[in-house]
């Protein structure tokens, strides 16, 4: 630092008084993540999987109307497939994405999908339709939405809905616990009790 900035720094601060020493302490403990931490995490994740996923029509591998959907990631117990197949496990929450452009229904699907995740919610179900009279070709945003929840990694696995709660027009999408589940059947674990 030369002299002129020196003297500068000494003039401005010409006025300013000490404190007084104070001999407590006041430690504020955070061991929780803020809302406003995870609500920028969630936005940074959901601009990785908004690049990722494909708005072209040619990268998307086209499915028919009436085909059933079916997914499940290695790790996923047959048991468990099964009763999310034969629609066994509570419906957290739903989106509609039938009707929408391909660019609102991968925005809104990411969207979705993240914040359920963040919920805690493990089931939801996502209702694309059937699309019979869709253009470029039937079954646009069904097609979209069975590629792109192969995706995106919060998804374990998803099928094909039962007619009553939207048939091959529906899926169940299966999502992992969150953190705070997965400590609580860790402590249900050691102490002999029943998974959640």
């Amino acid at each position: 630092m030369n002299q002129k900035d020196m003297d500068l720094f000494r003039e401005e601060m010409a006025d300013v008084v000490p404190l007084k020493p104070s001999h407590s302490v006041h430690l504020v403990a955070r061991f929780s993540v803020s809302e406003a931490q995870l609500a920028r995490n969630a936005a940074a994740q959901s601009s990785e999987y908004l690049q990722r996923l494909p708005l072209e029509l040619a990268r998307i591998p086209p499915v028919k109307p009436d085909d059933m959907l079916s997914f499940k990631r290695e790790g996923v117990q047959d048991a468990v497939f099964k009763n999310l197949r034969l629609g066994k496990y509570k419906i957290a929450a739903e989106l509609d994405v039938h009707g929408m452009s391909v660019r609102q229904a991968r925005d809104s699907l990411v969207a979705f999908i993240l914040q359920r995740c963040q919920r805690g919610e493990r089931c939801v179900l996502l209702i694309h339709g059937k699309g019979h009279t869709n253009k470029p070709f039937p079954a646009v945003i069904k097609s979209c939405v069975n590629y792109w929840l192969t995706q995106l990694d919060e998804v374990l696995a998803f099928h094909s809905a039962q007619r009553e709660q939207g048939g091959y027009g529906a899926l169940y999408v299966m999502l992992p616990k969150n953190e705070q589940q997965r400590l609580e059947n860790r402590e249900t674990n050691r102490r002999g009790g029943h998974l959640r």
